[in-house]
């Protein structure tokens, strides 16, 4: 092989090496979340007869569902969320009736994503449902936590699965262990 080839090649092989745990860190990152567009947080068993729980959801009829490719690079840009979000009206309307509300006034609820949009959740129906403003805290207040988390997540402080497992499972509690009052 020429001197300028050799060169070249020895060049190209640093160069892998320098980007290989580039390339791990991303396939690792990768390979914690399923290849579905919507994978589960946690199974959903009931389509029907869903009732809150308090501040909470019905978990088995709102699990939460992720946007299995969304990474924090992503949701940390500004107007992901905006870009992702749709939900229609007639899935809402499903999650009204699965919650059996049978009609509410302007405000009263909102069909909410339980792992919010700007967390990595999917709009897919087992991350909805309907949640109250009153008595808080309520739609409102629950805001405040999708946004500390967000910040959490972007700043580095914890991981993006983290926080999606922790809204899902007790927004709640992260409301009170983060003083959002």
């Amino acid at each position: 092989m020429a001197r300028g080839g050799a060169r070249r090649l020895t060049w190209a092989i640093v160069g892998a090496l320098l980007v290989l745990p580039f390339v791990l860190e991303a396939c690792r990152g990768s390979a914690s979340t399923a290849s579905p567009v919507a994978a589960q947080i946690g199974q959903r068993t009931k389509t029907s007869g869903c009732e809150v729980n308090g501040k909470l959801q019905d978990s088995a009829c709102t699990p939460g569902a992720i946007i299995a490719t969304a990474t924090k690079a992503q949701i940390c840009q500004p107007g992901y969320a905006k870009n992702v979000r749709d939900v229609p009206t007639s899935e809402k309307d499903q999650v009204y009736a699965e919650y059996s509300i049978k009609s509410h006034k302007a405000g009263q609820y909102e069909v909410d994503h339980l792992i919010s949009l700007e967390l990595g959740g999917s709009n897919d129906i087992a991350n909805l449902w309907p949640e109250a403003a009153d008595p808080k805290p309520g739609f409102h207040e629950k805001d405040k936590v999708e946004n500390y988390l967000h910040d959490q997540v972007c700043s580095g402080a914890v991981s993006l699965s983290q926080v999606q497992v922790e809204i899902a499972t007790n927004w709640f509690d992260v409301y009170q262990k983060a003083n959002l009052k």
